[in-house]
């Protein structure tokens, strides 16, 4: 009977001590789970303030925004197309940029490029020139593009140009270019979605409300950035009536 007993005490404090080891172990894994959590939000925190285009791989680079690094990690792209990537920004146009590297890469090389960094165009003011190099665009799409101008937003290009290709591919397309929003009325994601435009410039752009003039623009927000970035963001905005 004794040993029974003992035997029984040994099982029971096993039994214990084994729940007390995953209760520990869970405790950890929570903990580790929980400093993770806090470094991903912190780390999403930083991109959201920093604003700019999410330069995640399979998406577009925006040859104005991107680093070096980022640029140089395109497959097929040379180190000499990346120095004049960096040394031309920031670059207006298509045209501006394809200029740039054409004595680095050839027509081939561009056109497999522009399936990752690009800039992206006004698909009211874009030249049939710039919308050619989308790749995959050519004679008969371009005129698609340019038969509905003007947008009055990204919703009727997707109405309009999905009357000829799918959904994935109209959202291919989409990605490509941008229709200029009014200063004076754009919502706030309206603004950020502006290729490097945070909360803090989101602040700046809509304190000045409402604008008269584009000089007005390039005068306050030219108190926050240099000339060719407000150069550079003055290609997304307009004002209605001015």
């Amino acid at each position: 009977m004794i040993t029974d007993s003992r035997q029984l005490r040994t099982s029971i404090l096993g039994s214990a001590f084994l729940l007390c080891m995953l209760g520990c172990a869970g405790g950890e894994s929570a903990q580790a789970g929980e400093g993770t959590g806090g470094e991903d939000a912190e780390q999403a925190a930083a991109t959201s303030d920093s604003g700019g285009e999410q330069m995640t791989a399979g998406a577009l680079l925006n040859a104005n925004l991107a680093g070096e690094e980022e640029l140089a990690a395109v497959e097929g792209i040379t180190p000499g197309a990346v120095s004049a990537i960096v040394a031309g920004r920031p670059f207006m146009d298509m045209l501006a940029l394809d200029a740039a590297i054409a004595g680095e890469l050839d027509e081939a090389g561009r056109e497999a490029l522009y399936a990752r960094v690009w800039v992206p165009l006004n698909l009211n003011a874009a030249s049939a020139g710039e919308i050619q190099l989308i790749p995959g665009v050519g004679d008969r799409m371009t005129h698609e593009f340019e038969e509905y101008r003007p947008y009055d937003g990204m919703a009727r290009f997707r109405r309009e140009i999905g009357k000829y290709v799918d959904e994935t591919e109209v959202e291919r397309l989409a990605s490509y270019v941008y229709v200029p929003i009014d200063l004076n009325t754009a919502t706030d994601d309206d603004i950020l979605a502006i290729p490097g435009v945070g909360p803090r410039m989101l602040r700046e752009f809509k304190e000045y409300r409402p604008y008269t003039d584009m000089e007005q623009f390039r005068r306050e927000i030219g108190k926050y950035v240099d000339e060719g970035e407000v150069a550079r963001l003055e290609r997304y905005v307009t004002i209605a009536g001015s």
